[in-house]
């Protein structure tokens, strides 16, 4: 006996559900809203509490739909957003900004935090002096 193939969403019977009708898997989604790399970083950061839907924390397998509010959090950044559309396929970074819409006040508190790291990496009020490059060299291991 062959292998069975399966229908191609288009192809099915009608009044069957496409898989996205429903929902979508959170960790899916998140990868191919281009907030994780992977599916395995997005599945592992939804199972370490980084990813909340309407307020609450969730498994891999929870199905986001269309108005769902999704708080995100990943290496020191946090983004509140509402899930606009669904999409299983990864594609490029133009259509994936369509599937979601970040609130204003977590644009405005990104903002914020990018200004504030960008003012500590400002440059030292003076230069450094004798005493001052001792220590550097201390520091990096190097000899005077």
């Amino acid at each position: 006996m062959g292998r069975r193939r399966r229908t191609p969403p288009d192809r099915q019977a009608a009044g069957t559900p496409a898989p996205e009708a429903e929902g979508l898997r959170i960790d899916r989604w998140l990868w191919a809203a281009r907030f994780f790399k992977t599916r395995g970083n997005a599945a592992e950061a939804v199972s370490g509490g980084k990813v909340h839907v309407n307020g609450r924390r969730v498994k891999p397998s929870r199905l986001v739909r269309p108005g769902d509010r999704l708080e995100i959090q990943r290496s020191g950044q946090r983004w509140v957003v509402t899930v606009r559309a669904l999409s299983a396929r990864r594609g490029p970074a133009e259509v994936a900004r369509t599937l979601y819409e970040e609130t204003p006040e977590s644009r405005a508190a990104r903002e914020a935090a990018r200004e504030a790291r960008r003012r500590e990496r400002l440059a030292p009020a003076r230069r450094p002096g004798g005493r001052d490059r001792r220590r550097l060299r201390e520091l990096k291991g190097r000899a005077g």
